[in-house]
C-alpha cells in the first residue's frame, strides 16, 4: 500500500454551493482552503464597487472557534500577541501566534462579546471567539491544544455557521437602508434579530474601505445575501477583494507572512501589545522592541512598470534589496494603479529611494508608500 495520503480537495462554502445551483454561475475557485467565487462580473465593476460604492462578497472561508472554559481568557492571554483580558465588552482585535523562537505561526481575530455587566471577566456570559482562516485551521487548532495542559479550556468551532461581507465606503448606506444595525467603530460588534435571521454583525479593520462580516446559519445565508444585493449591493469575488487588500496594506498569512518571519517584520504593530503579560514567543518580541529593530520589513509599494509575481527581487543600485510578495492592478476612473507587498531591507527603507524590478521583461520602479494611498 502506497505511504502517500493525498490531501483532501478543498471543499465549496456553503454560499458558493447555493450559488453553483442557480441559472448564473460565478466563475470560482481556491481561496484560504475553500471554494469561493472568483468573480461575479467586470474587473473594472467589482472594483469600483469596493473603492466606491458597497460590495457583497463570500466570507464562508473563515471559522468561528469558541473559546470556553473558567480559564479561556489567562490561557488565551498567554497564546496570542494582543490584549485579551482588556478588551472592550463588545470588541476584537488582530493577533499573531507565536512559536517559543517568536516566529509566526499564524494569525486570528479575537473577540469578546460581554453585552451585560459582569462580575468578573471569568463569567460563564464573558465570551470569547476567535476567527481563523480556513487553511489555518486544522493547524493552529493543533498548535493551541498542545497548550492546554492543566487548564479548563475547550475550543469549539460553530460548524453551522458562515458568514457573508459588506465592503465598501457606501457599505453602512446599504445596512441603514435595510434597517441593519451598524457597529459604530472598527474592530467592534453587535448582534441582531432582522428579517427572521439571527445575525452577528461584526466591523472588520479597514484602511481604504469600512468592512463588515455578517455570520448567519448556512441555512439562510442564501436569504441574506438576497437581501444585500436587494439593498445596492454588488457582488464581488476574491480576485477584486485580493487587491483591494493589497491596496489597503493587509498582508495575508501565507502570502505576505510566512513561518520564519519575526512579528515586527511584518509592520504590523496593531496586532501586538507591549504591557499585556507574558505570552508565548514574547521574549523574542520583548527583545527585538528594547535592544534595536529587525534588519527587514514588510512594506507597500507603488509600481511603475507590469506586475510582478511573488518572489521578483526589487533592486537598489543592482544589489538586491527586497523581494514581493503580492501585486495586483486596480482598475480606477482616473487610471489604473498598480501596488504590492514586499519585503525590504531596512538600508533600502532610509534613502526612500526608487527601487528596481524587472517582470515579464520588462523593467519597473517601485516607490515606497508611508501610509497607504487615496484612491
Amino acid at each position: 500500500m502506497s505511504d502517500i495520503t493525498l490531501a483532501a480537495s478543498p471543499a465549496a462554502t456553503p454560499l458558493t454551493a447555493w450559488l453553483g445551483s442557480g441559472d448564473s454561475k460565478p466563475s470560482d475557485g481556491a481561496y484560504h482552503g475553500v471554494i469561493t467565487p472568483v468573480r461575479f462580473d467586470e474587473r473594472t465593476v467589482e472594483i469600483e464597487a469596493l473603492v466606491s460604492g458597497a460590495a457583497a462578497h463570500d466570507l464562508g472561508w473563515l471559522r468561528r472557534v469558541e473559546v470556553r472554559g473558567e480559564d479561556r481568557f489567562r490561557w488565551l492571554s498567554g497564546m496570542v500577541t494582543n490584549t485579551v483580558k482588556d478588551l472592550g465588552p463588545v470588541a476584537g482585535a488582530g493577533n499573531l501566534v507565536l512559536n517559543s523562537q517568536g516566529r509566526i505561526q499564524g494569525d486570528v481575530t479575537t473577540w469578546r462579546n460581554a453585552t451585560q455587566q459582569q462580575d468578573s471577566a471569568d463569567d460563564a456570559g464573558d465570551k470569547l471567539e476567535m476567527e481563523i482562516a480556513a487553511d489555518q485551521h486544522e493547524k493552529l487548532i493543533a498548535h493551541f491544544e498542545h497548550y492546554i495542559i492543566m487548564d479548563d479550556v475547550e475550543l469549539v468551532t460553530r460548524e453551522r455557521e458562515t458568514a457573508i461581507g459588506l465592503s465598501g465606503p457606501r457599505a453602512g448606506e446599504v445596512m441603514a437602508r435595510l434597517g441593519l444595525p451598524r457597529p459604530p467603530e472598527p474592530m467592534s460588534h453587535t448582534r441582531a434579530d432582522w428579517n427572521g435571521l439571527s445575525l452577528r454583525i461584526r466591523r472588520g479593520y479597514g484602511v481604504l474601505a469600512e468592512h463588515y462580516e455578517m455570520w448567519t446559519t448556512i441555512a439562510t445565508v442564501a436569504k441574506l445575501w438576497k437581501f444585500l444585493l436587494a439593498g445596492g449591493a454588488t457582488p464581488v469575488g476574491f480576485a477584486a477583494l485580493e487587491s483591494l487588500r493589497i491596496a489597503e496594506a493587509v498582508p495575508s498569512y501565507g502570502i505576505d507572512i510566512a513561518e520564519r518571519d519575526l512579528p515586527q517584520e511584518t509592520s504590523q504593530m496593531r496586532t501586538l501589545h507591549f504591557h499585556k503579560g507574558c505570552y508565548l514567543g514574547q521574549e523574542i518580541v520583548e527583545r527585538i522592541r528594547s535592544r534595536g529593530n529587525v534588519h527587514r520589513h514588510l512594506r507597500q509599494v507603488e509600481l511603475d512598470g507590469p506586475i510582478p509575481d511573488s518572489g521578483v527581487e526589487l533592486t537598489l543600485e543592482g544589489k538586491a534589496v527586497g523581494q514581493v510578495t503580492s501585486a495586483a492592478e486596480l482598475p480606477l476612473r482616473a487610471g489604473p494603479r498598480r501596488f504590492a507587498l514586499a519585503m525590504v531591507r531596512s538600508e533600502a527603507e532610509a534613502g526612500r529611494e526608487p527601487l528596481q524590478y524587472t517582470a515579464k521583461e520588462a523593467a519597473g520602479v517601485a516607490r515606497l508608500l508611508d501610509v497607504p494611498p487615496v484612491l
